[in-house]
């Protein structure tokens, strides 16, 4: 059985990415450290490879005390929602974006987390709704998910683990075609950037304020 039709098999969208990602374990590596290439993880997801891809590079942003992976997940994350924006149907990744390595057992151990603490969210999703995640709709998608996926590539705090979720669950929406989850991912990413943008220049002034005023009456 090839690697491809063992994905099939597992039901949900994080035991596809594990069911993809296991093999490529190897317990003969040294501390673990087995690596995949981006291109490689993008030729073995084939169908429905924009969501999978946008999950699989979502989850590192949107649990705590993950370090490394969303500094290295960002720009291709942006890439992958310009493309479905522009109404490919298959992603397509530069080179050097292909041929950056991702640490398998680091992934898979995020896939595990994310289980262990929103497996049940996942088991809600179920096709609703389905022609609002057809091609004309995943264009729209992929153009809203432009915004948070650019925050996620800010490296400033608050600015990658609710952005990181929203475009986490629009994947998940994607992938099990639930229209309900797209819209509640979209809705989160661009609301919590909206907040960035319109509160962060606030509370810098605030605290430059509060400097200020601490130094005049020291």
């Amino acid at each position: 059985m090839s690697v491809h039709q063992a994905t099939q098999a597992p039901r949900g969208a994080l035991a596809k990415i594990e069911a993809i990602l296991t093999p490529h374990l190897k317990p003969s590596e040294p501390g673990g450290k087995a690596t995949i290439t981006l291109g490689a993880l993008s030729d073995l997801m084939e169908e429905r490879a924009f969501g999978l891809l946008l999950l699989v590079l979502a989850l590192p942003c949107c649990l705590p005390f993950v370090y490394l992976l969303p500094q290295l997940v960002a720009l291709p994350m942006v890439v992958l929602a310009v493309q479905m924006a522009s109404g490919r149907r298959a992603p397509w990744l530069p080179e050097t974006i292909r041929k950056r390595q991702l640490p398998v057992a680091g992934l898979l151990d995020v896939v595990n987390r994310a289980k262990r603490y929103g497996g049940w969210l996942e088991k809600l999703a179920h096709p609703r709704f389905a022609s609002l995640t057809g091609d004309r709709a995943t264009r729209i998608i992929g153009a809203l998910l432009v915004v948070p996926c650019l925050s996620i590539l800010v490296p400033l705090p608050l600015t990658n683990t609710v952005p990181g979720i929203g475009v986490a669950l629009a994947a998940v929406g994607l992938i099990e075609r639930d229209a309900l989850f797209v819209v509640l991912g979209v809705l989160a990413g661009l609301i919590w950037v909206a907040i960035l943008v319109v509160g962060g220049p606030a509370l810098v002034y605030f605290l430059v304020n509060l400097v200020l005023n601490r130094g005049a009456a020291a």
